[in-house]
């Protein structure tokens, strides 16, 4: 007798026949779904409502030690890069969906509800307000903060470089004073070192003042202020 080879699909159809109706199984099937899509609607609303937790009860052996952050740490790399660390009720580009399916998977796993949510990222990435690759994270207590999830591009690596005259005041002033030496050597000295008398000096003088104060000029009536100063700050003019 020739033994036919077992479809394991239709066993387990026939199994599923025996102990549960298919009106049944649709029905529970739609329920997990409903829940689960509530369950994400939640997560969503915190994420897009302000929020004044600054601790979260998660279990400390479950974390991951490597998205542990304390507030400093998080301060010297908005610092460095000119980035903003806000709420994520002001962030206006879209969170992805496995943002949110990361907060499920840690509420489910700690047994709690998360609240309170910070992001990092480029000034242009907020709904700043007037005054008159993003990272998401969650507090902890203590100024920590745990790193949830980080999407989109990668930092570009010349923007630490670019963003660093506007570090603050000291890191303005060198820009100036580097500008305005490599501006003197590039004028000729030939005949002017004859008739004015510490020529050089005059012209690194004059191309400092000169250079100060039209970035100083540029800078503060555009509305801008130091990284130090605004890291924190939702507002785009203070």
């Amino acid at each position: 007798m020739l033994l036919h080879k077992v479809n394991l699909q239709e066993e387990l159809l026939s199994e599923r026949k025996k102990r549960q109706s298919e009106a049944a199984i649709l029905a529970q099937v739609q329920s997990i779904l409903a829940e689960n899509e509530w369950e994400r609607e939640m997560v969503t609303d915190k994420l897009q409502r302000k929020s004044s937790t600054i601790s979260n009860a998660l279990q400390f052996d479950l974390l991951e030690t490597d998205k542990i952050f304390h507030i400093d740490q998080i301060r010297k790399i908005c610092v460095d890069y000119r980035l903003r660390f806000l709420d994520s009720s002001i962030f206006k580009n879209e969170i992805p969906e496995e943002a949110i399916t990361k907060i499920r998977s840690l509420e489910k796993q700690h047994q709690t509800s998360l609240d309170g949510f910070k992001i990092i990222a480029p000034s242009k990435a907020f709904h700043l307000l007037n005054y008159d690759d993003p990272l998401l994270f969650v507090p902890i207590g203590n100024e920590y903060y745990y790193l949830i999830h980080q999407w989109g591009t990668e930092i570009n690596p010349w923007r630490k470089l670019m963003v660093l005259p506007f570090k603050n005041l000291g890191a303005f002033t060198v820009t100036a004073i580097v500008l305005s030496v490599l501006l003197a050597m590039l004028v000729p000295e030939n005949n002017l070192s004859k008739s004015v008398p510490m020529a050089s000096l005059i012209v690194f003088l004059f191309a400092f003042k000169s250079i100060f104060a039209v970035f100083a000029y540029y800078f503060f009536m555009m509305g801008k202020n130091f990284n130090e100063e605004i890291w924190k700050r939702e507002y785009y003019n203070n």
